[in-house]
């Protein structure tokens, strides 16, 4: 890269960071009286929302998470910058959420941020992934076993559809990271206290 293309590029991935970075459930939470991250299991994501506030808001929260991933990703891919800028740029809204600025480096799991990166670079494996998610959930009623699942498939479905080396190497470090977001529900389906999701 040249010294112009190299600036560019930090400079969308720094802007991306920081859209990932807004704690979408933690603002939502707070809107409504509740500290999430004193609640539940105390996740800033859809599924604690979900639980804590109510099914509206965990909705919004999951809508409002996966556009952080979505938007920066598609703005890129729509300009005349490089392809593979725009894998570089999802996977840096999608650690901004993880491992938010505005909340000393912590942050959610990364799913649905993570699934709006998905939609914009490689949405037929999404599809196949979301398919993956629903089965599980529909025959063990586990989200992070449905979400981790996922993750885990992605990568493969992106490499066997024909996805960029950069791209497989980016859904590659999602997928590492949202597995080892979920160490703790891993733990808990093992001892068999990980709760099941109610409609």
């Amino acid at each position: 890269m040249t010294g112009n293309v190299t600036t560019i590029l930090a400079l969308l991935v720094g802007a991306a960071y920081l859209i990932g970075s807004i704690p979408t459930g933690l603002l939502l939470g707070k809107a409504y009286g509740i500290d999430v991250r004193k609640e539940g299991s105390g996740n800033i994501g859809a599924t604690n929302l979900y639980r804590t506030v109510g099914r509206k808001v965990g909705v919004i929260t999951l809508i409002g998470d996966c556009l952080k991933g979505l938007l920066p990703v598609l703005l890129v891919k729509s300009s005349s910058f490089p392809p593979e800028f725009a894998a570089w740029v999802g996977l840096a809204a999608f650690c901004g959420h993880v491992f938010s600025i505005f909340l000393k480096f912590k942050g959610g799991k990364g799913v649905a941020t993570a699934l709006g990166v998905f939609l914009a670079l490689a949405p037929l494996a999404v599809a196949i992934a979301i398919a993956l998610f629903a089965g599980l959930m529909f025959i063990w009623r586990y989200v992070s076993l449905g979400s981790i699942s996922a993750a885990a498939a992605m990568p493969l479905a992106v490499y066997l559809l024909g996805g960029s080396k950069t791209v497989v190497i980016v859904t590659l470090l999602i997928a590492a990271i949202v597995i080892l977001r979920h160490h703790e529900n891993i733990t808990r389906m093992i001892n068999g206290t990980e709760n099941k999701f109610k409609a």
